[in-house]
Formats: structure tokens, sequence, C-alpha cells
């Protein structure tokens, strides 16, 4: 195994997706092109990192109900999957519904995800892996947070750098940001949306946001959607692009997809404003398909870890 490789810890989402032309009405049918994908923030940012090059490793927990198809996905898209099988309760799952425009709104359940752990680790995890990029949501279980202190005391101990992804408005604010700041302290790198960056840090424009928040990290990404992408270091602000055209079908991932374009590219020693071109790219190509993974085209016949309780 070579130096310079990507370990992600997050989850692995059945994600259910409903695209509907007119709004959701309550008691009655809606009509709807309904499909089913395979998701989960920190699995989407891994196989579209596989996707770009990137050596990628995931660890994460699945459920009894779907992990073979799972780990297939995983495998077929790149990934190099570390996961551990529940034999008690489901995958997570989330129910996306996806307006006219693009936008969604999601119900979730996390299922197996919810209990990963420090139990789920291994400090091999880390051999050549250059950064360790942490999803958000395994922070919001007390089982999650013990691993991610683990993993990221264990990286910074390696030389090992370390990025996070704040995951969601909702479970961030119930979290408490003084304590998600806190316990993500020896990140360097965190790649928030606009409004995670301003309930981090009360500014009222992504431009001071992405400053405040590089003056904790180090480095801060501000995603902002259809107007691009901004980077601070230290700071200041030092790279700023426009958003890639692309029609929107589905937002599902896109988050994900541009993380993974920016991680893999600074992986190669690319500077910030082409590494936030590169996320932009990956986030236009997501957009416009269904569902948060790339399109694979590998021939992977490999196979990796997985165990059960």
């Amino acid at each position: 195994m070579t130096d310079g490789g990507l370990l992600v810890v997050g989850d692995v989402v059945t994600d259910v997706v409903a695209l509907h032309g007119s709004p959701v009405m309550s008691g009655t049918d809606t009509a709807a092109d309904i499909v089913l994908r395979p998701g989960g923030s920190g699995a989407n940012t891994a196989a579209w990192a596989a996707r770009l090059g990137a050596d990628v490793r995931l660890l994460a927990r699945l459920g009894y109900d779907s992990s073979e198809w799972h780990t297939t996905e995983l495998v077929k898209t790149g990934v190099r999957p570390h996961l551990t099988v529940d034999p008690d309760r489901p995958t997570a799952v989330v129910i996306a519904m996806v307006d006219r425009s693009g936008e969604r709104s999601m119900l979730t359940n996390r299922g197996a995800g919810g209990l990963i752990s420090e139990a789920d680790w291994n400090p091999t995890l880390l051999d050549g892996v250059a950064r360790l990029h942490l999803s958000g949501y395994i922070l919001f279980a007390e089982s999650g947070l013990r691993l991610a202190r683990l993993a990221m005391e264990q990286a910074a101990a390696a030389g090992v750098l370390i990025s996070l992804d704040p995951a969601s408005t909702g479970p961030l604010r119930e979290f408490g940001v003084e304590r998600f700041i806190r316990e993500t302290a020896p990140a360097n790198l965190i790649i928030p949306n606009l409004d995670e960056a301003i309930l981090l840090t009360g500014a009222t424009t992504a431009e001071r946001a992405a400053v405040v928040l590089s003056e904790t990290y180090g480095t801060a990404v501000v995603k902002l959607g259809a107007d691009g992408a901004l980077a601070a270091v230290r700071g200041e602000i030092v790279a700023t692009v426009e958003a890639m055209s692309a029609e929107v079908v589905d937002s599902t991932g896109a988050g994900d997809a541009f993380a993974a374009g920016f991680l893999t590219a600074t992986l190669q020693g690319v500077r910030e404003e082409a590494a936030l071109q590169a996320g932009c790219r990956a986030g236009a190509e997501c957009v416009a398909q269904v569902g948060g993974r790339p399109r694979y085209g590998l021939d992977l016949n490999r196979l990796y870890p997985i165990h059960t309780d």
C-alpha cells in the first residue's frame, strides 16, 4: 500500500429517492418516480474519491438486511470497505423527497450506523493513509463520538491530516456548536455548507464564516451550492470559485461529491483554487443524476474484510 491514501469514517445508507413534480399532499397519493440507491455521506465521499483516483478505504457499520449489496456497490466504485455487520439492526435508511427544483427533504433512520463504535476501529486502518476524513454524523451518538476521538488521536500521533464534514444543521445544533468545535479540535480542515458554516460561527456571510472557521481549524472550505465555493486559510480568504454549469436532477450527495473532489485534489498536491474547482466539477456531475454515488465502470474482483458481531 502506498502513502497518500484516504480513510473515511462514516455512514452507509440505503437511499429511497422519490422525485415528485407536485407538492406532497397530506392524506392522499402524490405521483413520484421512486428509486433505490446506495448512499450515506461517508460512503458517498469515499465512492467519489475512488472514482477520482484516490486510494480510499471506508470504515462503517452495516445492518443484516443489505450488507452484501452495499459491500458490492462500494467495491465496484473502487472503495476498500472495512465493514462491521450488525446482526440485529438494519442498515440506515433515508427517504429523500426531491422536488422539481432538485431540493430534498429527508426522513432518516440511522439503524446500525448509529452504533458504530471504537470496537470497530483498528489502528492498521491508518497504514499508508495521508488523511482521515470524518463524517460529522458519527459524532452525534456517544459510541461514534468515542470512535472519532480514538481515530483522531491515533491519526494525529501518526502525522495523518484530519478533515471533517459537519453533516447537517439539525443534529449539529442539538449536539451543540461549542461542543462540536471542542471535540473536533484535532482537525486541520473543515468542509461545511453555508448553513452549517453560519451555525458554527454566528457569521452573516460565507466569507466571514470561512475566515472564523479557518482561525479554528487552519483551513475552512465553505460549499455554496449553485454559487460555487470558497476557501480560507489561517484567517484569510485564499480562493473563490464559481459553480460548474449543470442541470440539477437531484441534489442528494452533491456536498459529499464536492468534498471528495477537493480532498482528492489536495492529496495530489493541488492548491486551494484548483482543488475547489475539482470539488465543483464532482458536485456538478453528482446533481445531474439520481442518487449520491458516481456511476461505476470499474471491473474490480477484490474482496475486503467484513466481520459480524
